[in-house]
């Protein structure tokens, strides 16, 4: 047993904790870049609340809302153009995994100098501007780990910066702003978190203490999404939610992502599909591929799931990982193809080919070490 885990990051978790977010800021600098979403913080008012708090300590602010979906690494340019030339000091993101992803690659290259395409691909880093996030769903759990994903528009390689310098200072996690998420959004920002408890616990960089969080997260999710999907104004289920997404960015820091980010990352790089959908269609078949090679670990999972009794013979709940993610997945309305999002046949060559440019050192984590023709024969069966 040879491991290492920190996580040197402030967690703030409860209600009404947003209203810290201004004096926490205070702490770290006096003018704040708040990195955000063109259009879900300031339709629920999160936004325009969150400059009154910053007013309120008696901190300046400049708005950079210009975060797609998949963060693109020209945005974070104009996110480091925006910060030198207001003089900010602090960055501050908010919303979810895209706003968090890119107000810690802005505050990283606000300090270091040239492509961040450059630093993604393994150049090192020296600091970064002081970075405060708030998370407004359940999905990344960007809030607690070193990781940015960003997509080159030239290129379409998706890939994570990760480094030291871009764990936030402090983050806030406020179950209540989950609320006002549409459904569509609740389900792939929730099975992702799933699947960084997943994948972080068949990785072969887990250990003990990520498998035990990975184990609470993929029981609680399991518990409470379907919860949260019908009724996303139950505050007890959404602390769970909450709680659960954050320890799968705790899991996805130190154990790493494997196969399903890796096969998915071409696919939203490519087509710009919604990251948790793509998840969707590609888990099904990667654990039906994966259970032979981890029989023990899948049918932990079988079980976290609530898939199963544990008096059943261990090959066959480790056999039943895959139809717990299906009813799971049908329980919140995710069940799809990669057809169905716009993925083509045609492509399959490329995907499998940038998937291990980009993310091999993710699939090399897996249980099995896959191949160019697994890939590929993975991704046809998702089709």
């Amino acid at each position: 047993m040879n491991f290492e885990y920190s996580i040197p990051v402030k967690l703030h978790f409860g209600c009404k904790k947003e209203s810290l977010v201004g004096s926490i800021c205070k702490k770290y600098g006096k003018k704040v870049l708040i990195v955000t979403g063109k259009k879900s913080t300031k339709k629920t008012g999160l936004l325009y609340r969150v400059v009154e708090y910053l007013k309120a300590e008696g901190l300046e602010n400049v708005v950079f809302d210009e975060v797609e979906q998949n963060p693109l690494t020209t945005t974070v340019e104009a996110g480091v153009k925006l910060a030198k030339q207001e003089g900010c000091d602090v960055v501050l993101g908010l919303g979810g995994g895209s706003a968090m992803d890119a107000a810690k690659a802005i505050a990283f290259s606000c300090v270091n100098e040239g492509d961040i395409s450059d630093y993604i691909f393994g150049k090192q880093g020296h600091g970064a501007l002081p970075i405060i996030l708030v998370t407004t769903t359940a999905g990344t759990g960007s809030e607690a780990d070193s990781i940015a994903v960003l997509t080159n528009p030239e290129t379409k390689d998706k890939k994570a910066l990760k480094s030291p310098y871009i764990y936030p200072k402090e983050s806030i996690i406020d179950p209540e702003l989950m609320t006002t998420m549409p459904k569509n959004v609740i389900a792939a920002t929730g099975f992702d978190a799933l699947c960084h408890a997943i994948e972080g616990y068949l990785s072969s960089h887990a250990n003990p203490i990520t498998d035990a969080l990975a184990l609470d997260v993929i029981k609680r999710i399991s518990e409470n999404l379907p919860k949260v999907y019908e009724n996303p104004y139950d505050i007890d289920s959404w602390n769970n939610m909450a709680v659960a997404n954050t320890m799968a960015g705790m899991v996805l820091d130190s154990a790493g992502a494997t196969l399903v980010h890796g096969m998915e990352h071409p696919l939203s790089g490519l087509y710009g599909i919604v990251h948790g959908e793509g998840l969707a269609a590609l888990m099904p078949a990667a654990m039906q591929y994966t259970f032979p090679f981890a029989v023990e670990k899948c049918k932990n999972i079988t079980l976290a799931m609530g898939y199963g009794d544990d008096k059943d013979d261990e090959v066959k709940l480790a056999s039943k990982a895959k139809d717990a993610v299906i009813s799971l997945l049908e329980k919140i309305n995710l069940r799809v193809s990669l057809r169905g999002l716009g993925a083509k046949e045609g492509d399959i060559d490329w995907l499998a080919e940038n998937a291990l440019k980009t993310m091999k050192h993710a699939i090399d984590k897996h249980p099995v070490v896959l191949g160019t023709d697994e890939i590929k024969y993975l991704y046809r069966n998702c089709l």
